[in-house]
């Protein structure tokens, strides 16, 4: 391609491209940048992550592969299921940062959980290859420092960020590892504050659990994290009605995301706006409940749902039990009564039913977010009494 013509300059309002959401949330939406969009993005980029010509990139989650070529660095795509991060080996990963001498690492929570649990398997040389990453990235999902902490084993001169955004706009925030520890524990999952260029701003919740509130930036005040900035998505493709509702606020992109703000300026994930319990005592986020139960001797993973009518639902939620629950369906159980007072005892609000399941179901993109609508349905239909079907008997 070196001796190939340029391409004639395009306007840089024209559109660039379109890119889609995971679905992960809803149905996966096709979003629309133009090119001046996408050149704000990429610059924003570049400049968070002092990304220079001599970098070169191991995008472990393959749409970020793009990246590389559109910031003039190079890139490679470790040999994987790109449609399974979680599949991904520190093997795999050595491998591609070897073929490409690579600086900067990007993968999913999953692919990095994987990538720690493998790495008794590295050769030297390989161990060496990813050594010489001086920058990881993981986003996706809520990234827990426990994970970052064991990478250092792995990838010991990286230094450790979570970007915090979506399809529509990426990035809004970043946190390193060492901001993480700085802004300890608190209601939700710190991601940061926001980049240069980017505002952010919450809708206040009301009690049913809508976000009407005008926009505000006091710190505390729970609400949709909604944000402006040059790299916001120009529209979503022929959904009208998604449009008007995501950008009815001028100029801001209403995420449906739920978070706050704090007195420094860093912005705190709550969860979804759709998974936001309704209950007779108020609105309950599910995220910071979550944090607290995980921290439970004997709790690997943990989702915290509304069962019942909106008004009045109670909160459940499901545990995975360190190293699985008793057989091999992903059925959901009433948890033993040790397990439930624990549980209960951590959670911060009064739970209704404590359940526990193999597995929590999880987004196909990331493989690390917690499809929590499932689980509620799956939580409603145990705690109405539905038993699991029977298997076939063979005559």
């Amino acid at each position: 391609g070196r001796s190939a013509p340029l391409p004639a300059e395009v306007p840089v309002d024209d559109d660039c491209a379109v890119l889609f959401t995971s679905g992960a949330t809803g149905p996966a939406k096709g979003v629309v940048y133009t090119h001046r969009q996408a050149a704000a993005q990429l610059d924003l980029v570049r400049s968070t992550y002092a990304l220079a010509p001599g970098d070169r990139l191991v995008a472990a989650f393959a749409p970020f592969a793009i990246l590389g070529p559109a910031l003039g660095i190079g890139s490679a795509v470790p040999d994987v299921d790109v449609t399974a991060p979680g599949s991904l080996t520190a093997t795999a990963l050595a491998d591609a940062a070897v073929a490409v001498d690579a600086t900067v690492v990007f993968a999913s929570p999953a692919a990095l959980r994987r990538v720690a649990a493998t790495a008794p398997d590295l050769s030297a040389g390989q161990r060496a290859a990813l050594a010489r990453i001086r920058l990881l990235v993981s986003a996706g999902a809520p990234v827990p420092a426990s994970l970052l902490r064991a990478l250092r084993a792995v990838l010991p001169a990286a230094d450790a960020h979570t970007p915090y955004g979506m399809t529509e706009v990426l990035p809004v925030t970043d946190v390193s590892l060492a901001g993480i520890e700085a802004a300890g524990d608190g209601e939700g999952v710190c991601v940061g504050a926001p980049l240069a260029g980017v505002t952010v701003r919450v809708s206040p919740l009301s009690p049913e659990g809508t976000a009407d509130g005008e926009l505000t930036d006091r710190p505390g005040v729970t609400g949709e994290v909604c944000v402006r900035s040059a790299h916001v998505k120009d529209r979503y493709d022929a959904l009208w009605a998604l449009e008007r509702a995501a950008s009815r606020d001028p100029g801001w992109h209403r995420t449906g995301d739920v978070g706050h703000l704090d007195a420094d300026g860093r912005l705190w994930i709550e969860g979804r706006l759709q998974h936001v319990v309704t209950t007779a005592a108020g609105v309950v986020t599910p995220v910071g409940i979550e944090q607290r139960v995980e921290r439970v001797d004997g709790v690997s993973a943990a989702a915290a749902v509304g069962v019942g009518p909106a008004g009045t639902q109670v909160v459940v939620v499901a545990v995975v039990p360190s190293g699985g629950s008793s057989g091999r369906r992903r059925r959901m159980d009433l948890a033993g009564p040790d397990i439930a007072d624990a549980v209960r005892a951590a959670a911060g609000v009064d739970v209704a039913a404590v359940l526990t399941t193999a597995a929590l179901p999880v987004d196909i993109r990331h493989q690390s977010k917690v499809d929590r609508t499932e689980v509620g349905r799956r939580a409603a239909r145990v705690l109405a009494g539905a038993r699991a079907p029977r298997r076939a008997r063979r005559s």
